[in-house]
C-alpha cells in the first residue's frame, strides 16, 4: 500500500511545498521548520536538544550545525560547593579578606603567604543572564576555588589550614566575562578534576554565601588531565584519574558533565587556557550549596 503521507498536502498542519513527494524530500526550508518546531516542544517537555534526531532532513551537515547552535542553551546545573568552600558556610570565610577580589589566585592574600605551584592555567568564565534573553551578565561577582596539585584545599587541608591560595573573586565585565590566573588542579581520590564556582549579584554581596545566585563546577577534559598529570608534582593524580570517569563521577555523572566540560587549549610547558560559558537563570531557586558537616580534612571531598 502506498504511504499515505507521501500524497498528503500537509504535514502536522503545515502545507507541503512538494505535495507529490515524500516528507523527507520537501527541501531544506521545510526541514528546518520541522526541526525548530520539535525543539520548541522538547524544551517544553524538558528534553535536551542534543537528543533530537530529525529523520525528515536529508542534509546531514545542516542538521548537525543547527543542533550544535542550540546545544547548551540551558542553565548550568546547580552543584554542591563541597565541604571546603571557604565562603563562611562551612567554617572559614576567605571572602572577607582584603584583596580577595583579584585575577591571579596562585598566592595567598592577607594572612596567607604561600604560592601554589603547578602547570599554569588561565580560567575564563562568561556569565549569561537567561532571565534577560541570554544577555551578558555584567557586574556579577564570580568566586572560584579549587585544590592544589597535591589535592589539598587551602583553609582546610592538613598543612595549608592557614593559607588561602587558589581562591579569588572577579567582577564580570561588560561581556559577562571573568578571568583568573591559576595552576591546574590535581585529581584526588573519588572526584573528577574540577573547579568550583559561585556567582553573586555583585561585589558587595560576596561576604554572605546565602547571597549566591548560582553554585556549580567546571569539569576538565580527560586528555588534558592526562598530559598535565605526566608532569612533575602531579604523580599522585595519575592512579586517581585512572579509577574515574565523567560518567561515574558523583557530581558530573548524571549527564557526563555535558554543560560543564570546559574547552581547553595549550600544552603543559606553556600552560592551558580553560573556558566555559556559565548560563544562569535568576527565575529559578538555587538548589545547591556547601555539603553539610563535611569540614574535616581527609574526609569526603566534593
Amino acid at each position: 500500500m502506498p504511504n499515505e503521507m507521501s500524497h498528503s498536502p500537509d504535514y502536522q498542519g503545515r502545507r507541503l511545498p512538494r505535495p507529490d513527494e515524500e516528507v523527507v524530500d520537501q527541501g531544506l526550508a521545510f526541514d528546518m521548520g520541522t526541526l525548530l518546531g520539535r525543539r520548541r516542544m522538547l524544551r517544553v517537555l524538558g528534553v535536551g536538544a542534543a537528543t533530537l534526531g530529525l529523520a525528515a532532513c536529508g542534509a546531514g551537515t545542516t542538521t548537525s550545525s543547527a543542533a550544535t547552535a542550540t546545544t547548551g542553551e540551558g542553565e548550568i546545573p546547580d552543584e554542591t560547593a563541597g565541604p571546603y568552600p571557604g565562603d563562611g558556610s562551612n567554617g572559614p570565610n576567605a571572602l572577607t579578606e582584603s584583596g580577595i577580589v583579584r585575577s591571579d589566585i596562585r598566592s595567598g592574600v592577607g594572612t596567607g603567604s604561600a604560592t601554589a605551584e603547578g602547570v599554569p592555567m588561565t580560567l575564563e568564565l562568561t556569565v549569561a543572564d537567561l532571565a534577560n534573553g541570554g544577555s551578558a551578565f555584567a557586574g556579577v561577582a564570580v568566586y572560584v576555588w579549587h585544590c592544589d596539585r597535591e589535592g589539598r584545599y587551602s583553609l582546610y587541608s592538613e598543612g595549608v589550614e592557614n593559607e588561602n591560595y587558589l581562591r579569588g573573586v572577579q567582577i564580570a565585565d561588560a561581556d559577562g566575562t571573568v578571568r583568573f590566573t591559576s595552576v591546574f588542579p590535581a585529581c584526588y581520590p573519588g572526584r573528577w578534576p574540577h573547579v568550583h564556582l559561585e556567582v553573586y549579584p555583585d561585589g558587595a554581596s560576596i561576604t554572605d554565601s546565602a547571597n549566591a545566585i548560582a553554585t556549580s563546577q567546571v569539569a576538565l577534559p580527560q586528555d588534558v588531565c592526562e598530559a598535565v598529570y605526566a608532569q612533575s608534582g602531579y604523580a599522585s593524580s595519575v592512579p586517581n584519574l585512572a579509577e574515574l570517569s565523567l560518567d561515574t563521577d558523583g557530581v558530573f555523572g548524571d549527564d557526563g558533565g555535558a554543560s560543564q566540560l570546559a574547552t581547553v587549549t595549550g600544552e603543559p610547558t606553556g600552560g592551558y587556557a580553560v573556558s566555559l560559558p556559565v548560563r544562569i537563570d535568576t527565575r529559578t531557586t538555587p538548589s545547591a550549596g556547601a555539603a553539610p558537616g563535611g569540614g574535616a580534612p581527609g574526609g569526603p571531598r566534593r
